[in-house]
């Protein structure tokens, strides 16, 4: 079949999905009726302001959450009926995630930091060496191999979320969330980590959601979802 007519292939899919709190008497409803379905190699995003629900909406589909109402599958699979320990198995195989504060760890080396994951899926405290290449190789292409030694404080902002996007690769997820990437950076290194994240998109096929209050760089996402009182748009 020619590639332009396949059906394209659903990684994620939600339907009638809620996220409720409560604080004693008082609930509060972040998401609601949220429905949507992320294709393989899709670059979305997810915008609206501060408090909208953005990130929980992301944790959720990156299963670092749960929601109180609804349906989440990963390629027609219902995470509901899984455990903790298969849905901790299908966040190691199949889901990288960059958060807007980094999560490095401080006392580790930027190859240990990547490193980490790769050796948590394996059940190993160190890597083969096929796995120690394909790490340098990372670092290679986020043009920081001669920062592989140092430590979280010896790097800039835009350095460590670099190190962060590398590590959420480290895996070869069929999908990255990226929450906030930018967040804390400045204009020049914003630019700098967009460009990356479309280029994994574009050259990787990586299927990457980016949540972001950034709405002109979410406007040029090929596809762009707005949080509205908890609604998407």
């Amino acid at each position: 079949m020619n590639k332009r007519f396949q059906t394209p292939k659903t990684i994620v899919h939600v339907n009638g999905l809620y996220k409720k709190y409560s604080d004693g008497e008082k609930e509060l409803t972040v998401l609601k009726d949220i429905n949507l379905c992320i294709n393989k190699g899709e670059l979305v995003s997810i915008t609206g302001p501060s408090g909208s629900g953005k990130s929980t909406l992301l944790h959720i589909l990156g299963i670092l959450d749960s929601s109180t109402k609804g349906v989440l599958k990963y390629d027609g699979v219902d995470i509901s009926n899984m455990n903790e320990n298969e849905k901790s198995a299908l966040r190691n195989r199949k889901i990288g995630f960059i958060f807007q504060f980094f999560h490095l760890f401080s006392e580790l080396t930027v190859i240990e930091n990547i490193s980490l994951p790769l050796m948590i899926k394996n059940k190993r405290n160190r890597l083969l060496n096929k796995e120690h290449k394909a790490v340098e190789q990372l670092i290679q292409e986020i043009g920081l191999e001669k920062r592989s030694l140092h430590r979280p404080n010896q790097l800039s902002g835009g350095e460590q979320q670099r190190v962060a996007i590398a590590r959420a690769l480290v895996n070869q997820p069929e999908i990255i969330f990226a929450d906030e990437p930018t967040g804390n950076l400045d204009k020049e290194n914003r630019e700098s980590i967009y460009k990356l994240l479309l280029n994994l998109n574009k050259d990787k096929g990586i299927t990457i959601v980016i949540a972001t209050h950034d709405e002109a760089f979410a406007k040029t996402t090929p596809r762009m979802f707005k949080l509205v009182d908890g609604y998407v748009m």
